[in-house]
């Protein structure tokens, strides 16, 4: 038994997915797919899209949320995994109102969840895609405490079987309290870390395998103190918070 197992665990180690090169140079394509600077070894985009050819491709997903425009498809098909009131009416977030949040409360409606959110993760791998993003793994803080953070570390656990079982590496997308619990998120996607001061966090649980993003409209000075910091342990890019496509009005893409 004692070889059959060690057996296991090797297959096991064979099998885990590769997370994106340390500190490699990325690019944040959530706003429309354009083709990438040749220096980039890094790029997400939304699961609707094709990953970029020759790079580390990392598919986002809004898996604790609805993506916007997407409302009458949830409604028809999966309305009981709506977040709802006590009166009935969905919570949506209060930052992007065409987001509803999704029902995490009962083992039940999360394993639901997780049935419809791992055929997206088996699309990304079909796809080409290397790992996944889970977007808005932080929505019990804004569920008018409806949700708690237990729900949310319940349903990222089925997230990470998932897709580890679809050969997907899987990052933490912000929310830094959370870096320490131990869910199996294999790295970190941590935006305006450095505006929040909250970059320790992420370094301290996932090392280099960090990519850390900026947002112009914060001004410059929270940038050059990442790049300052930590050019070149983890990666750093500044965006337009839009994050348009290159060639569009407003574009900004930065790294160091």
């Amino acid at each position: 038994m004692s070889a059959f197992l060690a057996a296991l665990v090797a297959l096991i180690g064979l099998a885990a997915p590769t997370g994106p090169p340390e500190a490699g140079v990325a690019d944040y394509q959530l706003g429309g797919a354009y083709p990438p600077e040749a220096n980039v070894q890094i790029v997400t985009r939304d699961r609707t899209e094709k990953p970029a050819e020759g790079t580390y491709s990392i598919c986002y997903v809004n898996a604790f949320q609805t993506q916007p425009g997407t409302y009458s498809w949830w409604k028809k098909h999966h309305p009981k995994l709506l977040l709802r009131t006590a009166a009935g009416r969905v919570v949506r977030d209060p930052g992007w109102p065409d987001e509803i949040l999704l029902d995490l409360r009962t083992s039940a409606k999360r394993t639901a969840l997780a049935k419809v959110v791992k055929g997206w993760f088996d699309r990304c791998a079909s796809d080409g895609f290397q790992a996944i993003e889970p977007d808005n793994l932080d929505s019990w803080t804004r569920s008018r405490g409806l949700l708690r953070q237990q729900h949310a570390v319940a349903f990222a656990r089925l997230l990470v079987r998932d897709a580890h079982g679809a050969g997907l590496a899987i990052a933490q997308k912000n929310t830094p309290e959370l870096s320490g619990k131990g869910i199996g998120f294999d790295f970190a996607v941590a935006e305006e870390c450095e505006v929040y001061r909250e970059c320790g966090a992420y370094t301290k649980t996932y090392g280099r395998r960090v990519i850390e993003i900026e947002y112009t409209d914060n001004g410059l000075s929270a940038y050059r103190r990442a790049c300052a910091a930590r050019s070149g342990s983890i990666s750093i890019m500044l965006r337009d918070r839009d994050v348009v496509p290159r060639g569009a009005e407003g574009y900004v893409h930065r790294t160091c």
